[in-house]
């Protein structure tokens, strides 16, 4: 989804749309959030457009402009995981857009936002364990690989051992005081204190890693050859994963990757039209200083066969246990 400061400016959306052109055919938007991908490939030619949400909000809120494109839009509730199931036939184009959206954010009541506080939440599609529920009952050392292996944060024992302290936690407000009173104040210019402890519970909470892995795979099953997968990631934890991936996939990763071997084809899946990620221009960069860590990777569907993922050489972060 977006992570623009407007939920309607969709980052990289100019560079992803030249970088798939011609636009033609059936794509999959597997992340619709404010549907700015969607319309986008509308507006650039694409006969039809299936738009995947794991939250049932934002289609409430495509209803004011989702019609006028009548058949050429299709919107279905779930997991882009399932994208080759949910798509049906075989599709020209699968855009994914990882990570939170704004709308989410500016939600208090959905719980992501350290800035606004609300119940203790984080769940994208409003199912399975909330935030609060894995944070009240799993062990001090789950929470701190969780703290560590998703959001690369280095105080993560310090972290964990005090959630696990001021336990039980309900509101958003409570987990950013405990965190932040285990760092130091930030300087001008840094980060919130409890930027990325969020960001791993997040993460932890709707298993996104595990969803983008099962998600690259659909897309290789649901592409037509000549197909384009296109990827924008905010997270470098996500875009190594998508680039190990294309990497591994189209047989470029070369002697120098430990990781490609255990999972590359004889004959590779993708072409890449692109010899390194694409990031935001200056004039993005000013209109939305979010977008400075965004990354665009885009990988073309060959003849090959689809392949089997191993979570592990994409380099996917392993807890222990899962955590309840």
């Amino acid at each position: 989804m977006s992570s623009a400061t407007d939920p309607h400016i969709s980052v990289l959306l100019g560079p992803l749309l030249r970088a798939v052109a011609p636009v033609t055919g059936t794509w999959v938007d597997g992340t619709f959030g404010a549907g700015g991908y969607a319309r986008g490939l509308l507006a650039e030619g694409a006969d039809r457009v299936i738009g995947i949400d794991r939250d049932p909000m934002v289609f409430n809120m495509a209803q004011s402009w989702a019609a006028e494109h009548g058949d050429r839009l299709q919107l279905v509730q779930g997991t882009f995981s399932d994208l080759d199931q949910l798509a049906g036939d075989q599709v020209d184009g699968v855009v994914l857009d990882l990570g939170v959206s704004s709308m989410q954010l500016d939600q208090a009541e959905r719980g992501f936002s350290f800035m606004r506080d609300g119940p203790l939440d984080m769940r994208m599609g409003g199912d399975g364990p909330s935030a609060a529920d894995l944070l009240n009952t799993a062990p001090e050392q789950v929470i701190a690989d969780v703290l560590y292996l998703y959001g690369e944060e280095r105080a993560s024992r310090r972290i964990a051992k005090a959630i696990v302290a001021a336990r039980p936690l309900t509101r958003t407000g409570q987990l950013s005081d405990v965190i932040g009173n285990c760092l130091p104040r930030p300087k001008p210019g840094q980060s919130h204190p409890s930027t990325r402890a969020f960001q791993a519970i997040r993460i932890w909470v709707n298993d996104e890693f595990g969803q983008l892995v099962a998600g690259l795979a659909a897309a290789e099953r649901a592409l037509r050859p000549g197909g384009k997968l296109a990827v924008v990631s905010f997270h470098s934890l996500e875009d190594r994963i998508v680039k190990r991936f294309m990497q591994a996939r189209s047989n470029s990763a070369g002697g120098g990757s430990r990781y490609a071997p255990e999972i590359a084809q004889d004959e590779p899946a993708f072409t890449l039209p692109f010899r390194r990620a694409i990031g935001p221009d200056d004039a993005e960069l000013a209109v939305n200083p979010r977008s400075r860590s965004a990354l665009l990777r885009v990988g073309i569907r060959t003849t090959a066969p689809a392949g089997r993922v191993d979570p592990e050489a994409l380099g996917l972060p392993r807890l222990n246990e899962r955590g309840a």
